[in-house]
């Protein structure tokens, strides 16, 4: 077996379900799942009656590169949401079965192994943007996430003789797990860096079209490729979904825009890795990107939540008000994350995620060494995990049902010494 196989970290549910054993929560308290980024409303009905109505489809096969029509509702969506000058449907585009799936086969396509390879990515993280690095024989470079920078990575603090070790940088805006947006000015200055260090930027935007302000969608990368004049969308990719946006995960639907030079070769990588999207996927997908308004609506329910639980747990808990996605970050009273969330799964049978579970210690490179960059001291980090001391709440179930964990959180605080 590839070794490589060895270096991959447990997955953050893994260590969880280990957190957990041997805890009995309390009979007759219904339990409720904070943990787990899967949306609970309901799917976009009219892609579901889509995806019926083609599903002789599933007797043919489908082409890597998808259907013209759907590359061209995804260029149609993304030209309108992101005020671009235009997206070449055919050069430009490429359907893929979710993000998750096409970040992981990304890192294979891209990294030269032949040189250094570090892939940078926020820290705490989406922990596919490690393993895909790990296993694609790169070196991972976690760049903090701190309350200090707005929980977004600071890059003017990676030190130039590293910039030239990296050639892939991740973004992640909305962040998982912050809810932090990266403005313009942020994306600029990384073009800048990209320009100047030949890497390639890689933003997942799968939590784009969740945003608490109608008034203020988040900027994504091709949008400040566009602002700058730069509609070669050069060294620069992203990666979108149906999953938050239409409550589709299962669906596993998105799509990958940007540089044709990137788009082509990934493209010859998928037709011998054999992911091709269904046909009915395809087609529902269709449905999906060409409306708005299930998604408008969808927005509208999670500000309700939003609302609701940030008054109840407001009084107790310390956390950034998101601008984005569908998770809070707060900061665990007693600072001990793994702590409370083994604590309140037993008293109030609530789940909720260790931000720890999230992130990496500044002094580990992703393969058990000391970090390159430890004897000089890595600018913007301290040698602690930055996701140490707070949790991920998830609040994607229906709005009581979030309420309710939320009522449940705050008793368990104001009655627990610990906190």
């Amino acid at each position: 077996m590839n070794p490589d196989l060895d270096a991959l970290k447990p997955y953050p549910f893994e260590k969880l379900a280990a957190l957990r054993a041997g805890v009995t929560p309390p009979e007759g308290v219904s339990p409720i799942s904070l943990t787990i980024g899967e949306p609970q409303h309901a799917p976009y009905a009219a892609a579901l009656e889509t995806l019926d109505e083609h599903r002789q489809a599933f007797a043919r096969y489908p082409a890597t590169a998808g259907i013209p029509e759907l590359r061209g509702a995804i260029a149609d969506w993304a030209t309108r949401r992101f005020g671009l000058a235009g997206l070449d449907a055919d050069q430009q585009v490429l359907p893929v079965n979710g993000t998750r799936e096409a970040i992981f086969a990304f890192v294979q396509a891209a990294l030269d192994r032949s040189r250094p390879a570090r892939v940078a990515m926020p820290n705490p993280f989406y922990q596919i943007y490690e393993g895909a690095t790990l296993l694609a024989g790169g070196q991972p470079l976690y760049l903090d996430c701190r309350a200090e920078t707005g929980f977004r990575p600071d890059v003017d603090a990676v030190p130039a003789e590293t910039w030239r070790e990296v050639q892939l940088v991740f973004v992640c805006s909305p962040g998982n797990p912050t809810g932090a947006v990266t403005p313009f000015a942020e994306f600029k200055r990384l073009l800048e860096l990209a320009d100047e260090h030949d890497f390639i930027i890689a933003s997942d935007e799968c939590y784009s079209e969740l945003y608490l302000d109608e008034a203020a969608p988040p900027p994504g990368l091709l949008e400040a490729c566009a602002r700058l004049g730069r509609h070669d969308y050069r060294r620069c990719l992203v990666f979108h979904s149906l999953s938050k946006r239409s409550n589709l995960p299962g669906l596993r639907s998105g799509f990958v825009a940007g540089d044709a030079a990137l788009i082509a070769p990934f493209r010859r990588y998928r037709t011998y890795h054999g992911c091709a999207m269904s046909l009915p996927l395809q087609h529902a997908s269709i449905t999906a990107w060409s409306d708005e308004d299930h998604v408008r609506a969808n927005r509208d329910a999670y500000r309700e939540k939003f609302a609701a639980v940030t008054e109840i747990l407001a009084p107790v808990l310390d956390f950034p008000a998101p601008e984005a996605g569908f998770y809070l970050w707060p900061a665990v009273p007693g600072g001990d994350d793994s702590a409370f969330a083994r604590a309140l799964y037993a008293e109030e049978n609530v789940g909720v995620l260790p931000g720890s579970y999230m992130g990496r210690p500044a002094t580990d490179d992703g393969m058990g060494r000391p970090a390159i960059d430890d004897e000089r001291g890595r600018p913007g980090h301290d040698g602690t995990n930055p996701g140490a001391g707070r949790l991920r709440l998830a609040l994607v179930a229906e709005v009581e049902a979030t309420a309710e964990a939320a009522r449940r959180i705050r008793r368990f605080i104001e009655r627990s010494p610990r906190c």
